[in-house]
């Protein structure tokens, strides 16, 4: 499913229109990204929770000439499925 199924996807189950859906669709995202920008956790009952998580500092290899090399520390986002969210997809 891509954006534009979801938008319509929603746009039918909320009989909202479709520009109103993606508009909601993008505010909420974009809340949630906002939030873990900063740090903060965004949990969505029954669904999951999003999250910043720190990637540390390694060394790794140049692959081409083997050569050691330092990567360094990162931010990446998270996301933990919710348990019921786990059940749908198992059952």
């Amino acid at each position: 499913m891509n954006k534009k199924e979801l938008v319509e996807a929603v746009a039918k189950a909320t009989e909202l229109t479709q520009a109103d859906s993606e508009r909601a669709i993008g505010a909420a995202f974009d809340a949630i990204a906002n939030a873990v920008a900063k740090g903060d956790k965004v949990s969505v009952p029954g669904f999951g929770t999003f999250e910043k998580r720190e990637r540390a500092a390694r060394t790794g290899r140049n692959p081409r000439t083997g050569e050691e090399i330092t990567i360094a520390a990162t931010s990446a986002p998270g996301f933990k499925p919710a348990t019921q969210f786990k059940r749908l997809l198992n059952d």
